[in-house]
């Protein structure tokens, strides 16, 4: 299940039952140096714990270099075709190398660039999804299943073991749920190394949510996956926050708020949409493990949500404060923002 190598990028560690952790990639031009270690800053802000970038020529090592400067979040370099930029990469102290050894040439090249960074401790991810998949591979299955994916990724990971290169991570993911989780199960009977979860090319913020947290938090459930990225059609942060929500909502990650609202009816008297989310977005960074409930009228506030370490139930323009079930005051509709941070910052 889990995977039991462990691989280190940078000051992080994956496999072997550490914490999954989270990553996102930069989505500002590989050459502007300013916009991408002000995004890389932003990610950090947000928790994200592994960053990449995407390195298509020599220019843009100049900013991995930047970036190992701006934060203290490992880096990592995506490289497709060129396996200098690999090496010149590994130069500028880039923590992780995303490459398909396979795409970058001869053996001799595989060689080179496995050497360089078992000489640095840099570990690689091969990252293979259904469009990456070898045409003699995609002939033989027919189609980028679950199989054709494994196949693939087995193949690159065969290369870089040639040359006594095992500090790899893998990636085998699909635009489709069933797919991507197909493979993963399969990849996971196959090997041990730290696997990279993730639904490619998922959509935009809404529905790459959907398929993200139904594929990454399904192999999460079975106890697959030692780092997500939620891949959304949206900005880079987002992903962060999504990513960290699907480890709470499947109980991998216990850091953070728990936020539980009732989905609201007929016997709603205030505005518990707009106070939810409010209160949502104020907690996002609180790192207390606590459980906070905003529930819309008395039937479902003390009593259902009583097991919340603190909550508000509406009522008719006003709402009630209370802990674990217990009624600790009535506030008016206006107050009830302010009272819940109050109670929540004496937790």
């Amino acid at each position: 299940m889990a995977s039991k190598k462990t691989v280190k990028i940078g000051n992080l560690t994956i496999g072997g039952g550490h914490p999954v952790a989270v990553q996102s990639m930069l989505n500002k031009e590989a050459h502007d140096v300013a916009g991408c270690t002000a995004q890389a800053k932003e990610l950090e802000e947000a928790g994200c714990e592994i960053i990449r970038a995407t390195v298509p020529d020599a220019e843009a090592v100049k900013t991995i270099a930047a970036l190992k400067e701006a934060v203290s979040v490992p880096i990592v370099a995506d490289i497709h075709f060129d396996y200098r930029m690999a090496l010149e990469s590994l130069a500028a102290g880039v923590d992780k190398i995303r490459i398909n050894p396979g795409n970058i040439g001869d053996d001799g090249r595989v060689k080179a660039v496995a050497d360089a960074c078992r000489q640095r401790g840099v570990p690689i991810r091969i990252g293979v999804n259904s469009g990456s998949v070898e045409k003699e591979i995609l002939a033989k299955y027919g189609a980028p299943t679950p199989e054709a994916l494994v196949e693939s990724a087995l193949y690159h990971v065969r290369l870089l073991e040639k040359h006594d290169f095992d500090d790899i991570v893998i990636s085998i993911k699909s635009s489709d749920v069933p797919t991507t989780v197909a493979a993963y199960r399969l990849m996971r009977e196959k090997c041990g190394y730290p696997l990279h979860l993730g639904v490619t090319e998922a959509g935009t913020e809404r529905m790459g949510l959907i398929k993200s947290a139904a594929g990454i938090g399904s192999l999460l459930m079975d106890g697959i996956g030692d780092t997500i990225r939620v891949s959304l059609t949206a900005p880079p942060v987002k992903e962060v926050y999504a990513g960290f929500d699907i480890l709470k909502a499947v109980g991998v990650r216990k850091k953070g708020v728990n936020i539980v609202a009732c989905p609201t009816c007929g016997r709603t008297k205030i505005d518990l949409i707009g106070l939810a989310e409010r209160v949502e977005n104020a907690l996002r960074s609180c790192d207390k493990e606590i459980t906070v409930a905003v529930m819309g009228c008395v039937v479902n506030g003390p009593g259902e949500a009583r097991e919340a370490d603190i909550g508000i139930a509406g009522g008719n323009g006003e709402g009630l404060i209370f802990r674990k079930g217990e009624i600790l005051r009535k506030v008016p509709e206006a107050a009830l923002f302010d009272e819940l941070m109050k109670e929540i910052d004496l937790l």
